[in-house]
């Protein structure tokens, strides 16, 4: 029963697993519902484990988290980018002050936390998938 749960949850939380998931990851920020499927896939089946990791659009980078416990080379500045963007939209189109504050806030929150992240180079292990 526990292995159903799981597996339910990790294919409901899978962004790119279904239609409707790409309009939820417009909405919300998709990283804690991929994490969250990585953690239901791999305590229920090993197979949507391994495609979640090497055929999905996630899988790079969640395969050099678990390898390395850091960003890919690139990925920081990217993320930090989209990051000042869709801020910045935000609190452009806010006109509520306590609330572009908070949003000035959250902004520099997560920014801080990004930049704590350490980054680590792809090695040609992270590209090939496990015989």
């Amino acid at each position: 029963m526990q292995r159903i749960i799981f597996l339910t949850l990790g294919w409901l939380a899978c962004p790119g697993a279904r239609r409707a998931g790409h309009c939820i990851a417009i909405l919300l920020p998709t990283t804690p519902f991929v994490l969250l499927a990585a953690w239901c896939f791999a305590r229920s089946s090993p197979r949507f484990h391994h495609w979640l990791l090497w055929r999905s659009p996630f899988g790079r980078y969640l395969r050099h988290w678990q390898q390395h416990r850091a960003m890919p080379s690139g990925a920081k500045g990217r993320a930090i980018l989209l990051i000042l963007v869709t801020f910045s939209l935000s609190i452009w189109l806010v006109k509520i002050l306590w609330l572009r504050l908070f949003l000035g806030v959250m902004l520099c929150l997560l920014l801080l936390m990004i930049w704590s992240i350490p980054v680590a180079a792809e090695t040609p292990d992270d590209r090939a998938p496990p015989r």
